[in-house]
């Protein structure tokens, strides 16, 4: 689920007009690497949010903009997997 997840943020950031032609995991998603502003940040973890069926705390996302595209993806994908769990039929 990680690589689906990871390719739906680099979508995001494509559609977001940021260049991801370099990016890989390692990629920090601020200012050492793609230079993500701190509304950039935010819009992408809202996007995230939106697609997968859960929220982020304001403490989550002041360490977003340390964190690689890989870590970024796992967390997005810890969040999502009970939030999709709940979606399943009984």
């Amino acid at each position: 689920m990680s690589e689906t997840i990871r390719e739906a943020i680099v979508e995001a950031l494509g559609r977001m007009d940021y260049d991801v032609s370099d990016v890989t995991g390692d990629t920090i998603l601020g200012p050492a690497g793609l230079d993500l502003e701190s509304l950039a940040v935010a819009e992408l973890a809202a996007l995230m949010e939106d697609t997968y069926g859960f929220k982020f705390t304001d403490a989550d996302m002041e360490a977003f903009a340390n964190m690689t595209l890989d870590q970024f993806a796992t967390e997005v994908s810890t969040r999502a997997q009970p939030a999709m769990a709940g979606d399943q039929p009984e």
